[in-house]
């Protein structure tokens, strides 16, 4: 348990856009900041971050919170968890009871996923380094690539012993269930037999964004050739393959600074490139690129450079990686090292500078990388080139901007020597044929469209629903007028008149609202809007304030993301957008009063209203009383008048 004092010291020091700035790259916009969402896929940011407020808000796919909330949204942690990952971020010190084995093994399942990981990790990391044969032979296998002894602590190198079950013998006797062992593939268990899966090799740790371990990758030191050289984690409730890459956890700052990401194919790769000072790389582990490891990388930067050895059979089995990167609206760039160089060895035998240069010089767009590379095989044949261009126009053909499309068929008509109209003719088809196909697998997925005469509703129904959501509407403005004005002073009139003027009194907007509401009898339909209501009302009873941080972070989540909807707007003006065009804009705050008054009288009208309504059925009851219920009405009806009346007098402006 976190004591309170600790949870609100973690809450008002964790700033927002440093917290989401660690996943997602994030650009100023005015008072705010903005990035491309990191819970669903889109190609134009919609993901809002308020440093002033501590909120985030995509307005794609609805996701809000503090910096609390998205640590849990991100990284699928408990409340209790995310707070301590943001205790350790800013240094904070939370005193809790240090954790048995026995809690370890009460503690939820994927949560004992990742500590049995994290025992491995630090178990073969000092087998490395400590034990005799971990040093004669996984520690000198290091030593041989290269890898000095900060690199290897910074990655968590490690050694597994060539022996069946050395290691699941040590996690046993240390407490950790053999049932988690076995989930995340540390440990086979077959029939009753249980053996370590990564005997007799050099351990990579494979962790995720935020630095936990989540798998492991093993190669053999073995020279039997029946042995697979590398071997992965299988697929568990934390570690998905396919949406992983590795060394993004050391790499993302560099990346959003560095505005490009470097895409290698193995572990060493990205620890050579790193250990020379090009921190700004990451590798899809042996594994095909895929749009999910694409879109991980989407977050931080837009431009991708891969990373080839000379391998050119290889290289054309990624060009289909490429594709991909193109349809997920990223600028490619290609580089392919010399004969029997790669990333691993290039950088052993270079300087960082001659690195850098090297990648800055020797990288060329997709286009003209992959049209030199093609050339050399088509030759003079015109069926080969045809198909060549074909082939360059369809992956053109991938990238949403048109804009960008535009370009590159220039690049390409320059490069072919081939006439723009012809290729443009050629990607207009291209596009065609794909448009017919994705709507012809939509229809095959969606089924018929439904029986239009069975949508519709009729008149009464649509005015009843339209009357619903008006009031709704109007709830809903009553409840963003608590949040966002609830503590402000304003000055009420009174039916009181002194030598001729109107008295008014100060109240806050809380006051104010909860007694004109609590006057009425009104209530709220919505709960949300009720259990926010109740907060503020008890507030007032209490004469104290509901404060905008214990809104954002309640624990009832429905309160905490409707709060944090009325407070991100989601179009804001640049701070000098009024002194630039000399046009003054009014705020909710500077017509407030009004605003309020005339919140408060529109609810009353359609409640008045509503209850018109329910009164003119009463009067098609066989038993009603004509004279009791005509006469409810007419009070009704007297009091809608004044209502209209009234809001024809208030004028914003």
């Amino acid at each position: 348990m976190i004591p309170k004092e600790t949870v609100n010291q973690i809450i008002e020091t964790a700033r927002i856009d440093e917290v989401v700035g660690d996943w997602v790259n994030l650009k100023k916009r005015g008072a705010n900041m903005l990035g491309l969402c990191p819970f669903h896929n889109e190609k134009s940011p919609s993901f809002t971050v308020s440093p002033a407020k501590g909120i985030y808000k995509c307005f794609g796919c609805g996701e809000a919170g503090g910096a609390v909330n998205f640590v849990m949204a991100h990284e699928q942690y408990s409340y209790p968890e995310a707070l301590k990952f943001l205790a350790n971020k800013y240094n904070i010190e939370i005193e809790e009871e240090e954790q048995t084995p026995e809690q370890v093994l009460e503690a939820n399942a994927k949560e004992s996923l990742f500590i049995v990981n994290d025992f491995a990790a630090t178990y073969f990391n000092e087998q490395l380094l400590n034990s005799e044969n971990g040093r004669a032979i996984g520690l000198s296998y290091f030593k041989e690539r290269g890898f000095r002894e900060e690199t290897i602590e910074k990655f968590k190198l490690g050694f597994s012993h060539d022996e069946w079950t050395n290691f699941t013998d040590a996690a046993l006797a240390k407490g950790y269930n053999l049932q988690f062992l076995d989930k995340t593939g540390l440990t086979i268990v077959k029939d009753q037999k249980k053996f370590d899966r990564f005997k007799g090799r050099v351990m990579f740790p494979i962790q995720n964004i935020s630095g936990r371990v989540i798998g492991f990758g093993g190669r053999t030191l073995s020279a039997d050739k029946k042995v697979a050289k590398y071997l992965n984690s299988p697929e568990s409730d934390i570690y998905h393959k396919s949406r992983v890459l590795y060394g993004l956890n050391l790499a993302k700052k560099s990346i959003i600074s560095q505005d490009r990401c470097f895409l290698v194919e193995g572990y060493t790769d990205v620890i050579s490139l790193h250990q020379n000072g090009i921190e700004n790389v990451v590798s899809s582990s042996g594994t095909s690129l895929t749009a999910d490891q694409i879109r991980l990388i989407k977050r931080y930067t837009q431009n991708i450079t891969i990373l080839f050895d000379g391998d050119t059979a290889g290289i054309k089995a990624a060009f289909r990686g490429i594709d991909m990167i193109l349809e997920e609206g990223l600028n490619v760039r290609v580089l392919a090292f010399a004969d029997g160089e790669d990333p691993d060895s290039f950088a052993k035998s270079h300087s960082t500078a001659e690195i850098s240069e090297y990648l800055d010089k020797e990288s060329f767009d997709f286009i003209r990388f992959k049209t030199n590379l093609l050339l050399k095989e088509t030759g003079d044949d015109p069926i080969k080139r045809a198909g060549l261009i074909k082939e360059i126009v369809s992956s053109i053909a991938l990238i949403p901007d048109p804009i960008a499309r535009s370009v590159y068929l220039q690049e390409c008509s320059n490069l072919m020597d081939i006439g723009e109209q012809a290729l443009l003719s050629e990607l207009n088809k291209v596009r065609r044929n794909k448009l017919t196909k994705r709507i012809q697998q939509q229809e095959r997925d969606e089924g018929p469209p439904p029986d239009f005469f069975h949508t519709i509703g009729t008149p009464e129904s649509e005015e009843k629903s339209t009357k619903i959501d008006v009031l709704a509407e109007q709830e809903s403005d009553i409840i963003r007028t608590f949040i966002k004005y609830g503590s402000i002073e304003i000055e009420i009139p009174t039916d009181k008149e002194s030598e001729g003027d109107l008295e008014s009194i100060k109240a806050s907007v809380a006051e104010y609202l909860v007694f004109e509401i609590e006057k009425d009898e009104l209530h709220f339909n919505n709960p949300i809007f009720r259990k926010v209501y109740h907060l503020f009302k008890l507030a007032v009873e209490n004469e104290t304030q509901v404060e905008e941080r214990h809104l954002v972070t309640n624990k009832d989540n429905e309160i905490s993301s409707f709060t944090i909807e009325c407070l991100m707007e989601k179009y804001t003006l640049s701070l000098n957008w009024e002194e630039k065009h000399k046009i003054l804009t009014l705020t909710e705050d500077l017509i407030l009063p009004k605003k309020i008054h005339k919140g408060i009288c529109s609810w009353r009208l359609n409640r008045v209203e509503q209850l018109i309504g329910e009164k003119q059925q009463q009067l098609k009851g066989k038993n009603a009383d004509y004279d009791l219920i005509l006469a409810d009405i007419m009070k009704l009806t007297e009091a809608k008048r004044k209502l209209a009346h009234e809001l024809g007098r208030i004028i914003l402006h």
